[in-house]
């Protein structure tokens, strides 16, 4: 029941999300400068959920969601890779999404209260279960997009449960970033890189002195690409969530990638549009 719960709590945020431009401003340009300039001018709306309910003596459970709202995306494409699953609703309003929330909030209480019924009783301390998710827009640089989807659930044991998602899209053609359009570099290549910077990001794990010891609560000989990346005008970053690569006790890791390790290998449109040396 529990991973069953798990799956529910965690997966249901990393469904939906969205995007809003502002209307364009009459100017005196090209309407090719324009439409360049538009993805980099968009305001952001939000829709949210939560709700509370005791379903035992002793057990309450807790539904919490936030997704962000931008109207002004109109490419359908971009709109399904932006919500992640295109199995629910494609109705990517505000009222659409927060008929969204609240379906997902009364699936949410009903499989939690069926999954617990033969052992509810059981339960004999006051606890809140719950889901949380969230949805932030991190930046949006150069016609670049970079949202960040987060999770946290809690279903009894020990410790809550957390996870994230980054994306970046690309608002000049409309599609999710991928790696390759960053960098020809090999996943073979990649992963010594990846070992050589993982303690370069402070996290969870540190030693007596507060130096980072991420690479001391490895779980993998090989710290594998991750398709969960994200970009500054420094470096590329890999977001691994816990138990990914490493012990629930280190946290999320997140390993920085500059772009002198990948000299030579950044695309050319890519380098021109993040003005990279």
């Amino acid at each position: 029941m529990k991973n069953t719960t798990a799956i529910l709590a965690l997966s249901s945020f990393f469904i939906f999300s969205a995007c809003k431009k502002t209307e364009q401003t009459k100017q005196e340009n090209t309407a090719q400068t324009e439409q360049t300039a538009q993805p980099e001018k968009f305001e952001v709306d939000s829709v949210k959920v939560d709700d509370s309910i005791k379903i035992g003596k002793f057990l309450s459970l807790r539904y919490t969601s936030k997704l962000l709202v931008f109207p002004g995306i109109k490419d359908q494409k971009l709109l399904d890779s932006i919500y992640l699953n295109n199995k629910g609703s494609r109705d990517f309003s505000k009222n659409g999404l927060q008929a969204y929330l609240e379906k997902e909030k009364k699936q949410y209480f009903t499989s939690t209260e069926q999954d617990t019924k033969d052992f509810i009783s059981d339960i004999t301390n006051a606890q809140t279960w719950y889901t949380d998710s969230d949805m932030k827009l991190v930046s949006n640089t150069n016609g670049y997009m970079h949202i960040q989807y987060s999770s946290n659930a809690y279903i009894g044991g020990a410790h809550d449960e957390y996870g994230y998602v980054e994306r970046v899209f690309d608002l000049k053609n409309n599609r999710k970033v991928e790696l390759k359009d960053i960098t020809t570099i090999s996943k073979s290549k990649l992963e010594p890189i990846l070992m050589n910077n993982i303690n370069k990001v402070p996290s969870g794990t540190t030693d007596e002195k507060g130096e980072v010891k991420n690479s001391e609560m490895l779980l993998v000989d090989i710290i594998p690409v991750s398709n969960n990346f994200y970009f500054d005008d420094k470096n590329l970053y890999f977001h691994y969530s816990p138990y990914e690569i490493t012990a629930f006790a280190a946290g999320d890791i997140i390993i920085p990638v500059s772009w002198a390790d990948l000299k030579g290998t950044l695309t050319p449109e890519f380098k021109e549009r993040m003005k990279i040396k």
